[in-house]
Order: structure tokens, then C-alpha cells, then sequence
């Protein structure tokens, strides 16, 4: 959860950010008393929905969409006042239709399909347009929808080698790849002497997946009962867009793991986090730890090298690179403050969605803001076990089965009995 955009996070958290500094592990964000003013803050941020929405009043929708998709709050009202917005959506600014777009795909998943699709007609950019046919997909994913929208594309675009429009119709044409054997990520002799994280996730980013943690010779990390070692994560976004867009869920593929920090944000919280780059966000040269390369310009070609030749020409494990490549950033695994009771009713409670990192589960004490329990700290302890956070993280849909991964799914992938 990188970015806070409720303008009542500074009315009632500013303080948070000299706690999130004690080494005791406290987070005063996450106390009752705070978590009551936070959402007594939510309820008039949703209120600016009662303005008139214009050019200066803008901003204070955007901070009422993200307040709604932060609690997934749903209301005829609310639902009326949308309605409203369409009406001059194609007059608004790219940051409002994007925000206004993404509510729409996280909180009304099939409402307003009629509206998506004049909107659609009429957009001309890329990643509105991405996000409005991902809507339209989700409810049709059937051949002559796909047509559709590819005909569209090729009518309203002209250089389909764009990273967001690429992704997109990768999914509109041809037959989707199936999950191939994995086995040779597994293997001791890939990426050797690199710490490797291996985040194991559902297509349906709804069920919980997890992670272990393999050493630089190839071992994976252990338990004191000799089993094992993995915690859950959730690595799915607030909004559930696909992860080759902003916000959405964690792009599938390779991450460069290049250290721990610890995070300023309230919703993050003080525990240790592992700070991950795509490519576009970091070099070349640091992407792949090889100090002699020399070339700026990154291409396919380069994060390819970091696969084994029987995945390289599998694109789903490209979504790291063509998430980089259109601008994503800030992606991390980390711990969390955010209250799990608002996801009750979801399938992946008690974990907490983000804006498209991966998230480990944390409790804390309402009363006092001391950590209670951390699987965040036991994923640090791995891999400093492992040799430290110098490698990379591979996250992995398996499959599409509609149940949260369980580390026998990992057992049988990594071929441990």
C-alpha cells in the first residue's frame, strides 16, 4: 500500500510516521482510537460525492473514490452519484478517469457495463482504454467480444509494441497459454548464488498464495522441524486489475530483490519490508548483477536471460517487464496496519489487499499499537537466514484453482515429499 491519497490521513495520522520509527515495533495507526477517527474520516471523504463535479472539485472525488475502494463501500447513493459522473467522463482529466475507472472495476464489477462500453468507444487513451475493455472482458470473455475490442484497438491505436496495449492484446488474440512445467525454476543450478523468493499465487488473486525462500546454493529455507519454511501473501491489489496496470495486482514474473527498509506509510507500517525493482525501474546492469554489461536500453531479449529456455517463450512470466516498461513502480513485499475487518465478507480475510504489492499478514494490539504477531518479521528472518536480500523474487500463477495455495501446492511444484 504505497500511496496515500485521503486527505484525511493528514488530519488524523500525521503523527504516525515518528512511531513507525520505534524499534519496539509499534504503530500507532493501527490503535483502535485511530482506526476510529480513520474511519469517521472515510464517511466525509465519501461525502464529497454531494459536490458538483467540475474541473476544481475534481481532487476531492478522486479522494472519495479512493476511500470508497479502500473499504469496498457500496450504496444506492453512491451508485447514483457514478452514474452522474459518466455523464462527463469524456471531459475529464486522464488522473480522474483513470482513478474513476478503477473504483468502477473494483467495487461495481458488472453494473455498468453500458456505460464502460460508450465510454470505450470514445477514450483515446491507452490505459483507460486497457482498463475499460479488462472491464468489459471480465463479464464476456467470449471469441466475438474479443473481436470486438480488438477491432476497436486497431481502428483507434497504431503502434500495438506499447507495453499496455501489447499485454492487452495478448489476451485478445490467439489462445491463452496454459501453465507450463515449472520444474526448472526449481532447479540448484538457476540463478546460482542468488537469494530467490518463490511467491506462489492463484490466477484468481482472490485466494491467498505463499512464499518460500531459497538460499544461494539452491536450499530452501527450513523450519526447526526440518519442513519447509513459508508464510501466506496476498498479492492482490484493492482493485484487482490485471498487474500489467497501475494499481492492479502484482505482476506475474521476475523482481530484483535489492534490500530491506522500512516504510513511512501508515498502512505499510514499521516492519521491515523487502524493496523490489522491475526493469525500467532499475538497470540493466543491476537487474541481471552483472557489473560488466554496459547497454541502457532494455528489451525482452535482456529480462529473458533471466529465465530458463523453457519458459522463455511463455509471456505471462513476461508481466514483470512489461509492468516496468509502462511505468509501474514501488512494488514490495511488506506487513500491514490496514484493518482486515473490512475485507470480512472477501475470500482472502484476514489478508489485506494493496495497490499491487505483496502482503504478509499482521496483528497488532488495538489498544497499545505493540506487534502482536508478524509473518512480514519471519519472511525477513528467511531470508536473512538465506544470505540476505540480494537476488531476486519470482511470483508465480500456478494455476486456476479456486482455493487459497497450501504448501503442498509448493511441495509438489519444487519436488520436495
Amino acid at each position: 500500500m504505497q500511496r496515500i491519497t485521503f486527505s484525511i490521513l493528514i488530519v488524523f495520522c500525521f503523527s504516525t510516521a515518528k512511531a513507525q520509527k520505534d524499534t519496539s515495533v509499534f504503530a500507532h495507526f493501527a490503535t483502535s482510537a485511530v482506526r476510529t477517527k480513520l474511519n469517521a474520516g472515510i464517511s466525509h471523504s465519501i461525502g464529497f460525492l454531494s459536490q458538483p463535479l467540475t474541473d476544481s472539485t475534481e481532487e476531492l472525488w478522486q479522494d472519495a473514490f479512493a476511500s470508497m475502494e479502500l473499504v469496498y463501500h457500496t450504496s444506492p447513493w453512491e451508485e447514483s452519484r457514478l452514474r452522474y459522473a459518466f455523464d462527463s467522463v469524456e471531459y475529464r482529466s486522464p488522473g480522474f478517469q483513470r482513478s474513476f475507472i478503477e473504483l468502477i472495476f473494483a467495487n461495481y464489477p458488472t453494473q455498468f457495463k453500458t456505460e464502460i462500453n460508450s465510454f470505450l468507444q470514445k477514450t483515446t487513451n491507452q490505459k483507460v482504454f486497457a482498463m475499460c475493455a479488462e472491464y468489459l472482458l471480465r463479464s464476456n470473455n467470449d471469441s466475438a467480444n474479443k473481436e470486438m475490442l480488438f477491432k476497436l484497438m486497431q481502428s483507434r491505436f497504431h503502434d500495438f509494441q506499447q507495453p499496455i496495449l501489447l499485454s492487452l492484446v495478448k489476451k485478445l488474440v490467439g489462445p491463452q497459454p496454459s501453465t507450463p512445467d515449472l520444474s526448472d525454476l526449481f532447479d540448484k543450478k538457476y540463478l546460482p548464488g542468488s537469494v530467490v523468493l518463490f511467491s506462489f499465487q492463484r490466477k484468481n488473486r482472490d485466494y491467498p498464495g505463499l512464499v518460500i525462500v531459497r538460499d544461494g546454493r539452491g536450499n530452501f529455507i527450513k523450519n526447526a522441524d526440518s519442513t519447509v519454511f513459508y508464510v501466506n501473501q496476498l498479492a492482490r491489489s484493492l482493485s484487482n486489475l490485471p498487474g500489467y496496470l497501475t494499481d492492479g495486482s502484482t505482476p506475474q514474473g521476475v523482481f530484483r530483490m535489492k534490500g530491506f527498509d522500512v516504510s513511512r506509510s501508515s498502512f505499510i507500517g514499521p516492519t521491515i519490508n523487502i524493496q523490489l525493482t522491475m526493469p525500467g525501474e532499475t538497470s540493466i546492469r543491476h537487474f541481471l548483477k552483472d557489473s560488466s554489461l554496459t547497454d541502457s536500453v532494455w528489451t525482452e531479449a535482456w529480462y529473458s536471460k533471466l529465465l530458463p529456455l523453457s519458459l522463455r517463450s511463455y509471456f505471462p512470466i513476461y508481466q514483470t517487464y512489461f509492468a516496468g516498461m509502462a511505468g509501474r513502480t514501488e512494488i514490495i513485499a511488506h506487513g500491514t496496519t490496514v484493518d482486515a475487518n473490512y475485507y470480512r465478507s472477501r475470500k482472502f480475510f484476514p489478508y489485506t489487499p494493496t495497490e499491487g504489492c505483496l502482503c504478509t499478514k499482521e496483528a497488532w494490539s488495538p489498544d497499545t499499537g505493540r506487534r502482536i504477531e508478524s509473518d512480514q518479521q519471519k519472511l525477513v528472518d528467511a531470508i536473512k537466514q538465506a544470505g540476505g536480500p540480494d537476488g531476486y523474487c519470482i511470483v508465480l500463477e500456478i494455476d486456476d484453482g479456486q482455493r487459497p495455495v497450501t504448501i503442498e501446492d509448493a511441495l509438489h511444484l519444487i519436488s520436495i515429499k
